[in-house]
């Protein structure tokens, strides 16, 4: 082993040697440079030399490519020697498409053996060091190098529990790492742990086929916020547990956790991050707050939500029984995925055991950081897409999730978003798949960006739509920007956009092929709540900012596209002005089920809302032509929208409704299209199915808030 490199030398191509030579070594002159492995010594071919400031670039061609597993030695004329270290290469295509493995990776278990297997292909040396408890001895095995840059080795004994990690020697440097393909860890994710998967199942609950994405109503929560507050009268607060209890009820004696969720119609829930992340202590919980979108092991659950985070099989049984819980009231669940970056990038798995594989550089040779967060994951690279559709297969068929919602999934290339969207319609054809497709400054070129200008390569996959959003709220990132439903009517015609899912017919710039691809929110976890941005702009009008919450949600509920709500949103959730609680305490980021009491109204509201769109296929066109044919904008005042479903008897008992929404103070008055009379069944306090006014010729619409007529 070389100890001290006289120069360094970087294998960059298959066949391509970079050599820096230091100004103090012999001003950095060489002539010539030699590739030594095993006993055989090979001249190399200059073919660059490069003067830097304090280095001179020597480039080198090899005769044949280095074997990988092996060391070699770079010599130049004084016979001066150094290691030839692992570069660029690791970049290359040609890399790429050499080391691709397509096998089983990870710990195998068996009762009689386990057999670990890890991509290392830069490796020269592996072993698994290993014990059987926490207290226990450490063991060592060797790891033979196999196909594809991969390591095996086998235990022969029942290593069921077995705390294990993985050693690698890369570039004469030994890097320890926690299997990234581990399927359980230790309490605070320490080591990976061998499981038997048949001791993690649990009984299946299967749910009829799901018609269309265009179906769902998308309900994103917390498991931890759902469940925490003392007065949500669950037992196991905070916990995966806490929300398998039924018959929970808040001081008030009204429904809470999943019983609560379950009563309001939506369809899907759409959990925060529930796989292993750093920021909550698994042992005490209570002891700090984060959302989770700090990955640590992309297929294990997260500690911090189990009753027993140190036993092998609690927090993956306990979240698998939460999961059919939820089936079993009819709801799907779908997961908060971040496959974009990793907690830090230099401590994990993936850069200790390929290091500068897995994460894209930018031109300059620093990381990318699109993300925020210090690294952008690789997707585009083949072992890298790979573990995202291995870890997303696992998760839909080991745990029975119904979708995946992808964090920042403008940072991956659109071929992984494709191939994802086909594989989970392989296992679950009615699976929903939704992402922000945000355009981040990450080192991909832009038309391999999984963004919404490229919604046409992805026409499977949904976006949330950000135009809805800042259009129908206002500004996200300006806080007293305010959007149509605060009453800013120059948008009037962006509003009607909105509702149409950014169709081509309404006179706006379009944005999606399919309402199918529209994500339609005005509040999530991110950024201030709609209540919190109506008190920054209105202070102190409760009254009005209430009448402007119901009027951005039944906007969301009613327009075309897959409606999305934040969990509270219903009762005016507020953080206290807190723009950004992923850290913040319980007491910011708690559902609150005393403030559920007090907007009770407002819920039973948004309860009618969701039963009309259920109701009739019209708030649910399948497509642009459709919306285009049977939308018509009806003449109102200057300050109400209004808007025709005309001759949509075929989705639903109803052959025309007129929705109408007003964001002007006062009251809005209107003749309605000629005919037969209207009834209306939404007003700005009541929503049902049932008209509560009937033979209407003209539309009456009170200030900020929204109607609705039938005939």
């Amino acid at each position: 082993m070389i100890n001290t490199r006289p120069f360094n030398a970087y294998l960059d191509k298959l066949h391509e040697v970079t050599v820096l030579l230091p100004k103090h070594y012999y001003n950095g002159q060489s002539s010539s440079f030699y590739i030594e492995s095993g006993h055989v010594v090979t001249r190399m071919t200059i073919v660059e030399k490069q003067e830097l400031e304090t280095t001179v670039k020597y480039v080198c061609r090899a005769p044949e490519m280095p074997a990988f597993g092996t060391e070699h030695v770079i010599l130049d004329e004084r016979l001066m020697r150094t290691d030839l270290q692992m570069g660029g290469v690791i970049r290359t295509e040609e890399f790429d498409h050499l080391f691709y493995y397509d096998g089983e990776l990870g710990a195998v278990y068996l009762p009689h053996k386990t057999t670990f297997r890890v991509w290392a292909p830069t490796a020269t040396e592996a072993f698994v060091k290993f014990k059987e408890h926490t207290d226990s001895p450490l063991r060592y095995i060797p790891m033979e190098r196999g196909v594809s840059g991969t390591f095996e080795a086998v235990l022969n004994e029942n290593a069921e529990g077995y705390f294990y990690h993985y050693q690698v020697r890369i570039n004469n440097v030994w890097h320890e790492a926690v299997d990234p393909y581990a399927k359980m860890v230790s309490v605070h994710s320490e080591w990976a742990r061998v499981v038997n998967e048949d001791k993690m199942n649990v009984p299946r609950y299967t749910l009829p086929p799901f018609s269309s994405p265009l179906d769902a109503i998308i309900y994103e929560a917390s498991i931890r916020d759902l469940s925490v507050q003392p007065e949500s009268g669950i037992k196991q607060r905070g916990m995966y547990l806490g929300l398998t209890e039924e018959g929970t009820q808040s001081p008030d004696g009204q429904p809470t956790g999943i019983d609560y969720v379950a009563s309001l119609g939506v369809t899907h829930v759409q959990f925060m991050p529930f796989f292993d992340f750093f920021g909550v202590s698994d042992i005490d919980s209570t002891a700090n707050y984060n959302w989770g979108y700090n990955p640590l092991y992309f297929n294990v659950p997260e500690g911090s939500f189990s009753t027993d985070p140190s036993d092998l099989y609690a927090r993956s049984v306990e979240l698998k029984k939460m999961i059919e819980v939820f089936h079993l009231k009819g709801l799907r669940v779908i997961m908060d995925v971040v496959y974009n970056h990793v907690f830090v990038r230099e401590t994990s798995s993936f850069e200790r055991l390929v290091p500068g594989y897995f994460f894209r550089q930018g031109l300059d040779g620093m990381p990318s950081n699109g993300s925020g967060c210090g690294n952008d994951f690789a997707s585009e690279r083949k072992m890298a897409r790979r573990f995202i559709l291995d870890s997303l297969e696992y998760w839909m068929t080991a745990y029975n999730v119904d979708g995946f919602r992808f964090d920042l999934m403008g940072l991956l290339d659109v071929e992984t978003m494709q191939e994802a969207v086909k594989r989970m319609r392989t296992h679950k054809p009615d699976a929903v798949i939704l992402g922000e497709g945000w355009d981040l400054n990450t080192a991909l070129p832009a038309e391999k960006k999984a963004t919404i200008q490229n919604e046409g390569q992805l026409q499977e996959a949904a976006f949330f739509n950000d135009r809805f959003r800042d259009t129908i709220k206002g500004s996200t990132f300006q806080l007293f920007e305010t959007g149509f439903s605060l009453g800013n009517t120059q948008l009037m015609d962006h509003a009607f956009a909105a509702f149409t899912a950014n169709a081509g017919c309404a006179g706006i710039d379009r944005l999606f092929h399919s309402p199918a691809q529209s994500v339609n929110y005005v509040e999530c976890h991110d950024n201030y709540t709609l209540w919190d941005k109506l008190e920054a702009c209105f202070p102190g009008d409760v009254i009005q900012n209430k009448r402007k919450h119901r009027l951005a949600t039944a906007f969301v509920l009613l327009s075309q596209g897959i409606p999305f709500l934040h969990a509270g949103q219903e009762f005016c959730r507020t953080k206290y002005g807190v723009e950004n609680s992923y850290t913040s305490s319980d007491l910011i980021n708690q559902i609150d089920w005393r403030r559920r009491g007090e907007y009770i109204d407002n819920v039973e509201y948004v309860k009618g809302l969701i039963t009309l769109r259920h109701k009739h296929g019209a708030f649910r066109l399948r497509s642009e032509e459709d919306i285009c044919h049977h939308t018509v904008k009806w003449p109102s005042n200057a300050d109400t929208l209004s808007i025709w479903l005309k001759d949509v008897g075929q989705f639903g008992e109803w052959c025309d409704l007129l929705l109408s929404f007003n964001a002007g103070a006062s009251t809005s008055s209107f003749s309605l299209p000629e005919g037969a009379g209207w009834n209306q069944i939404v007003s700005g306090s009541k929503a049902d199915i049932t008209p509560f006014e009937t033979g209407l010729m003209t539309g009456h619409v009170d200030g900020f808030s929204c109607a609705v007529f039938i005939r």
